[in-house]
């Protein structure tokens, strides 16, 4: 399998199911990746909605996810830290974890996953934002794979 990001949750340009939105139980949804470049050490995965009325708005920032892992299950935790030294940043809704898709009501937002590869493990604290996350991976993504699902109300 190529370094690609899926889940059997939704395919590419599906609308995201509510289980993983405001309008259910707000799970993360679960995500699978193939095999990264040899000099891979960790992967950060980032998920934003650049429709949002404000501008782009970050549901998820988790990184120095293990070189190990081929994927996340559904519904991880709320918590700085997670599986082998994994750590978690903060949304725009200002708290740890993820935050599904909540759009007001309209048009279908669109929703990336985006999954880097990095030869190195950052040197950040729990609780790093989306900004300082991507200033960190400055120089180390050896490869990124993305995964966009949509949902409106």
């Amino acid at each position: 399998m190529a370094f690609e990001l899926t889940s059997p949750s939704f395919r590419e340009g599906d609308r995201i199911p509510d289980r993983h939105t405001c309008e259910g139980d707000d799970l993360s949804p679960p995500l699978h990746w193939g095999v990264p470049p040899a000099a891979t050490k960790s992967f950060v995965l980032i998920a934003d909605d650049p429709d949002a009325p404000a501008g782009t708005w970050v549901h998820w920032v988790i990184y120095n996810l293990s070189l190990d892992l081929r994927g996340l299950p559904e519904g991880i935790p709320a918590k700085d830290h997670w599986l082998n030294g994994a750590l978690q940043g903060l949304n725009d809704s200002k708290r740890v974890g993820y935050g599904g898709p909540c759009p007001p009501p309209g048009k279908p937002h669109r929703y990336y996953f985006k999954l880097y590869a990095l030869d190195a493990v950052l040197t950040l604290k729990p609780r790093a934002t989306k900004s300082q996350v991507l200033e960190a991976c400055k120089g180390h993504v050896l490869a990124e794979a993305q995964l966009m699902g949509r949902f409106s109300r």
